[in-house]
């Protein structure tokens, strides 16, 4: 029996409540709703396909997002225990290597799951997990550069499961209006992922992890932010003026319109207002998400 086997046997398995923990389920929200935006953006569901729907959120969320969030923890979990010492690594409560067995397990089990839904999604699994991979594990590391790292995760979290799901419902590569907007709301998420790194800023100085608030500091970083937030929505609204989509571009109008003035009170005491910002402001831009996925529903 291989030594790894044997260190398994040997270590107590953590409580199961523990290992939902550590795939955070706060955390599948973005990219199930990103596919769920990409399946209104291809139009109607063709019949039968509301199975394949369901498959393709749970692969977003529950799989895909939580492998990434199982890798992040074990790769990082000295940070943690400066930052976050109660998370289920540093806590002790999921001893020895059970932390990486679940992130090499649940890779497995999200590419057998790809695979049941055709080569275009198993192709978009294999980049999520190569991008989660790649974010966290040494030696690439990506998270230790926050620009780097912040954009594979935002191009996870919105545009790849955006272009999937459209791929899923139309049966081919998606219209070009429709990969801009993924790719626009990627850019922006860029932003709402630098705000997240506020909360480890101790721990990541310490541990030489370069997130944007490390780098910049964090009244820079958040400025950066926002303004990566404000001018992605403002290419959105100016092609749905251009597409002859204006009550939907009035829309997202009024919702960025709502998100600024949540900025400027985030841009007096970014490292206090982090966490309120992401719960009052960032709801407002994904609602913009969904606007602009009917908006394009109809486009040839």
């Amino acid at each position: 029996m291989s030594r790894p086997a044997n260190n398994l046997l040997s270590e107590r398995r953590p409580a199961w409540s523990t290992m939902l923990e550590l795939l955070k389920p706060v955390t599948w929200f973005p990219p199930m709703w990103a596919f769920l935006c990409g399946v209104v953006s291809a139009g109607s569901v063709p019949e039968g396909h509301w199975p394949v729907v369901f498959t393709g959120v749970l692969l977003a969320g529950p799989l895909i997002c939580g492998t990434s969030q199982a890798v992040n923890d074990w790769f990082d979990r000295h940070v943690d225990a400066i930052n976050e010492p109660r998370r289920p690594i540093p806590s002790g409560r999921m001893p020895g290597h059970w932390g990486l067995y679940i992130a090499v397990g649940w890779t497995i089990v999200s590419l057998l799951v790809a695979a049941t839904l055709g080569p275009w999604v198993f192709g978009a699994a294999t980049l999520g997990m190569a991008l989660a991979w790649a974010y966290s594990a040494p030696p690439l590391r990506l998270k230790r550069n926050g620009w780097w790292g912040n954009s594979a995760v935002a191009l996870c979290y919105e545009g790849v499961p955006w272009v999937t799901a459209a791929v899923v419902i139309s049966g081919a590569f998606p219209s070009w209006h429709i990969v801009a907007l993924a790719g626009l709301y990627s850019i922006g998420a860029h932003g709402i992922m630098t705000l997240n790194d506020f909360k480890s800023v101790q721990g990541d100085r310490r541990m030489g992890v370069g997130s944007l608030p490390v780098r910049l500091g964090v009244d820079l970083a958040a400025r950066v932010a926002c303004a990566v937030m404000v001018a992605a929505q403002l290419v959105v609204i100016a092609l749905l003026f251009l597409w002859d989509r204006p009550a939907h571009a009035g829309v997202i109008v009024a919702l960025l319109i709502g998100q600024v003035l949540m900025m400027a009170r985030l841009l007096r005491r970014p490292e206090q207002l982090d966490v309120w910002y992401n719960a009052a402001g960032v709801p407002l831009y994904v609602l913009g998400m969904l606007v602009s996925a009917l908006a394009v529903r109809t486009l040839p």
